[in-house]
């Protein structure tokens, strides 16, 4: 049989992202399983004092993932705990943990559409949904720009027809490493949840963290993260409320120690990339064919990825769907993601009484939305590679 032209080596397949781990990670692994303490242990407890550190000294506790984090802050915050009428504003255009958390405790999701330029959630929308039922907003950083923090919490601090403060989780999942006007995230607000999945700018193979606001709440989210438990002593044991398991292992922290220390070099490295991006495609073209690039942000933004919103009426007109373009880029051995379509409109929030329609912004960016590759492996040459392969499929040759 003989081989397809068209098929690229393995070897020279570009994936949408992949983790940079360095030897003295790889090697600091080995040292963690040969010291016999695998399970939360030394290295957690090291974790959380560098990210306590890179947090301005606020308290941090490590998790096996970035959504039981949102949970845990929405449940020491007490929603959903004594009313089902509680309600959390968040943005229909997320991973869908964003919103899943909000009905696990036992509270209603309310969405707010987005602003199509930035992608992020509508702030004057939030304002607008806000009642005397809400009790949190969670705002998610897409791709790592920055929601507005000082309209955010002015609109938490003051909302309109209530008589309690607004509660905040910060999915900043995606933003590790940004800033708001030149302060970390994660070193001020109310309660921030990082992620450090394989994706993110930096990980731990698997895990989050959930930066606090004092001990008091340290305390409570130690007790959520493994079976409410309460230790005391040699021997003493109680439990005093419903916890998971959701403890990080010292082999996954020994990777985020590993991980901490390259922050600024692979976020400055993401920057330059965004910036070739921009250099590099055809404005004209985009223009031409509503082909929508992201906000130029190399000052805040950490630059997860990086995301076009694709031309739809374009496409149409050639009989094309996203899923074409993204197998015409993959024959040409380019990988690509779909980040995200809009929550509302999955089945089980269908069920809930959403519809299309309701979030036209959101809707029109899930459908469209086309994640390109960047990571801080990628050369110059690879972003070129990429502009040239995207714009020959959107030109049709």
């Amino acid at each position: 049989m003989s081989a397809n032209p068209n098929t690229v080596a393995e070897s020279d397949f570009l994936p949408f992202t992949r983790p940079t781990l360095d030897e003295a990670t790889i090697e600091g692994v080995a040292d963690v399983l040969r010291s016999g303490w695998i399970t939360s242990g030394p290295k957690v407890k090291e974790f959380e004092a560098r990210l306590s550190d890179y947090c301005g000294g606020r308290p941090v506790r490590a998790f096996n993932s970035g959504t039981c984090t949102m949970e845990i802050a929405l449940r020491i915050a007490g929603i959903g705990a004594e009313s089902s009428t509680d309600e959390v504003i968040t943005t229909p255009l997320t991973w869908v943990s964003t919103s899943n958390i909000v009905l696990d405790v036992g509270a209603k999701p309310v969405f707010a559409d987005i602003d199509p330029v930035t992608r992020n959630i509508d702030l004057d929308r939030v304002e607008a949904a806000i009642n005397a039922n809400t009790r949190a907003i969670i705002p998610v950083d897409l791709s790592g720009l920055p929601v507005d923090r000082d309209r955010l919490y002015r609109i938490a601090n003051e909302p309109r027809a209530q008589r309690h403060r607004l509660r905040v989780v910060e999915d900043a999942a995606q933003s590790f490493g940004s800033n708001w006007s030149g302060n970390a995230i994660g070193t001020s607000g109310d309660f921030v949840s990082f992620s450090f999945h394989a994706n993110k700018n930096i990980t731990a193979i698997e895990g989050g963290c959930l930066v606090l606001n004092d001990e008091a709440e340290a305390k409570l989210a130690e007790q959520y993260r493994l079976q409410g438990v309460v230790r005391s002593g040699l021997d003493g044991m109680e439990v005093e409320r419903v916890g998971g398991k959701y403890n990080l292992t010292d082999v996954a922290a020994r990777v985020g120690l590993g991980q901490l220390p390259h922050l600024e070099e692979f976020t400055h490295r993401r920057r330059d990339l965004a910036r070739h991006y921009f250099h590099c495609f055809d404005a004209d073209l985009f223009a031409e064919i509503d082909c929508r690039l992201p906000v130029a942000d190399f000052t805040q933004s950490n630059w997860h990825m990086f995301q076009i919103i694709l031309p739809e009426a374009h496409l149409a007109a050639r009989r094309m769907k996203r899923a074409d373009v993204m197998a015409a880029l993959h024959d040409r051995g380019i990988g690509t993601g779909v980040h995200y379509p809009a929550i509302h409109l999955f089945a089980l929030y269908r069920r809930l009484g959403w519809k299309e329609g309701d979030f036209p912004h959101a809707e029109y960016a899930g459908r469209n939305t086309l994640t390109l590759p960047l990571f801080p492996m990628m050369t110059t040459m690879d972003v070129e590679r990429v502009v040239d392969g995207l714009q020959s499929v959107l030109r049709g040759a």
